[in-house]
């Protein structure tokens, strides 16, 4: 079957940066609780649009670390919120603002505190959040402010970086193991079925931040490169940002030796500007953390039929 190359098309554009605020805690290695921290990052993260049409956006945020702990208290998420408008739009430097973050580790009594990679999707009236690490974890809202915790699914994978897909009316969850991405089916988003892997990475390579799509009768997955190989120099470093992208007629299965391109992105997100399920013909777009710059940036995606001169 004939299908196209995604590629960016433009510069991107730094809408979100986070803010400086108290760090809730608990206190990890030099950072601690109740602290006031001027430097915050952001990393893994997701869009929404609300019931007015407002586009949103959650993702692991946590105060600047030493380079020996990049990680160090991702024990709440970022809420960040557009201008209104469309998401061509509201592509403007600065213009999401921060809201309060959401599901502290004080907020989410008897789980672990880490919380990672949330993705959010809307059903009935009802948005669900699944997040990580293991196992994941599911949260509920009404307006996307106020959030329940719902604790573990039921025979959760043992993996990360959850990504939700509607697949003929039924819901999956997308997830990274070591060096492979996995898909099972999703019950009531209290339940996971049984798992199978959809791609294997070359040796060396670590999957993050799945995104699977359907574009024009076929699919595309989106896989972020963790190598690694960090010099722990520079903070942005340990931000990998290849992006490969694989097609396949079958959601089930990717061959890694179909690579079809690569896209400078991490953790990136494939959004439209429908946020539906299924072939659309309105505007695409990507994103990328960390870079090229500090905090969310995006980038409108065409789809051509010969590859970027990237």
């Amino acid at each position: 079957m004939e299908f196209k190359i995604p590629r960016i098309s433009g510069e991107y554009i730094n809408v979100y940066k986070p803010a400086g605020g108290v760090f809730p805690g608990p206190s990890a290695g030099q950072l601690k609780a109740d602290r006031h921290y001027g430097k915050w990052v952001a990393n893994d993260h997701c869009f929404v649009k609300d019931g007015q049409g407002r586009w949103h956006v959650f993702g692991i945020t946590h105060p600047e670390s030493d380079l020996e702990n990049v990680h160090a208290g991702e024990y709440q998420l970022f809420h960040a919120l557009a201008p209104k408008g469309s998401l061509r739009n509201v592509l403007r430097e600065g213009s999401w603002k921060d809201q309060p973050k959401v599901l502290t580790a004080n907020q989410r009594q008897g789980e672990m505190p880490e919380i990672h990679a949330p993705f959010i999707v809307q059903d009935n009236g009802i948005y669900h959040m699944i997040y990580g690490p293991s196992p994941l974890r599911r949260a509920t809202s009404t307006n996307l402010y106020d959030w329940t915790p719902c604790g573990p699914l039921a025979n959760s994978l043992v993996t990360r970086d959850p990504h939700l897909f509607l697949l003929n009316g039924v819901w999956h969850v997308l997830t990274c193991g070591v060096a492979d991405v996995r898909i099972a089916s999703l019950d009531r988003f209290s339940a996971c079925g049984e798992s199978r892997i959809i791609l294997t990475m070359k040796n060396g390579v670590d999957p993050e931040s799945p995104t699977l799509i359907r574009h024009d009768g076929t699919f595309y997955l989106f896989v972020c490169d963790w190598n690694k190989v960090w010099d722990k120099k520079s903070l942005q470093g340990a931000y990998q940002h290849i992006t490969r992208v694989y097609q396949s007629d079958d959601p089930f299965n990717f061959d890694v030796n179909r690579e079809i391109t690569q896209i400078k992105a991490h953790a990136a997100e494939v959004i439209r500007e429908d946020d539906s399920q299924g072939d659309s013909d309105l505007d695409w777009f990507i994103s990328s953390v960390e870079w090229p710059y500090r905090g969310i940036s995006i980038v409108p995606l065409e789809w051509c039929n010969e590859p970027s001169a990237e």
